[in-house]
């Protein structure tokens, strides 16, 4: 089948987009230190409105021993409000494609700052019976720092599609796609555009046009994102009474 349609370029960095660049216009966490590890010392902090948290540093989250040098990281809580705010205006799973501008301080409502920087959500783990927040994982994600990233595909033109209005699915087979980012050129999302697909075309992942700092972390990148499949026969054989 040809692929013409490799032409057909999807551009994911959209500078117009709300979703194009991690930006601080979203929330500024905000976060004091915890010298105590514990299950009881962390039901203590939620049961006070505080959630446990860690930050990491690029380096702890390499799999190969001899590039994991020992590395600080930082033990801290943070609001549970204002978590949920976050989730709420940034819901999953673009939250961990999202950076935010982390302040520790010195104490809750201290004017005193301690450090601070960007951070990329890594994890959220939640209670399986009450889905409340029990604990957040963390990343550095300070300028010119790279990081793997799972970055969400949103879909759009299905509207426009003509495989679509012949009867034709959209099969989905990617709901996101691994990048080694700058941490300053995370896209939160990547949008692939289907307005020009017809029953048996489809989008591979080659053909998903990034910044091109950023390198696709795949073994075969002429997988498909996605393709325009038939659901209705043209001629189908009357039901066997």
């Amino acid at each position: 089948m040809s692929r013409w349609w490799r032409t057909l370029r999807m551009v994911a960095h959209n500078p117009n987009s709300p979703f194009s660049q991690s930006t601080s216009s979203y929330h500024t966490i905000q976060a004091v230190p915890r010298e105590c590890t514990g299950s009881r010392v962390a039901s203590k902090d939620r049961a006070q409105g505080r959630i446990p948290a860690v930050v990491l540093a690029p380096n702890l989250l390499d799999k190969s021993p001899e590039n994991r040098p020992l590395s600080r990281k930082q033990l801290l809580t943070t609001e549970t409000k204002q978590i949920q705010s976050i989730l709420k205006s940034v819901e999953l799973p673009f939250f961990y494609s999202t950076t935010f501008p982390l302040q520790i301080r010195a104490g809750s409502g201290s004017s005193v700052l301690l450090d601070s920087g960007k951070v990329l959500p890594i994890k959220v783990h939640r209670n399986d019976e009450t889905g409340n927040i029990l604990n957040l994982v963390f990343v550095w994600a300070d300028d010119g720092t790279k990081l793997k990233v799972d970055v969400p595909v949103v879909f759009k033109g299905e509207e426009n599609c003509p495989g679509l209005k012949k009867g034709g699915s959209l099969n989905r087979i990617r709901t996101s796609l691994k990048y080694l980012c700058p941490a300053e050129l995370i896209p939160p999302k990547i949008e692939v555009d289907v307005s020009n697909l017809d029953i048996g075309d489809r989008i591979f992942m080659d053909d998903v046009e990034v910044h091109p700092s950023l390198k696709l972390l795949s073994k075969n990148d002429d997988m498909p994102v996605c393709k325009i499949v038939a659901t209705n026969l043209e001629n189908p054989e009357p039901a066997v009474v």
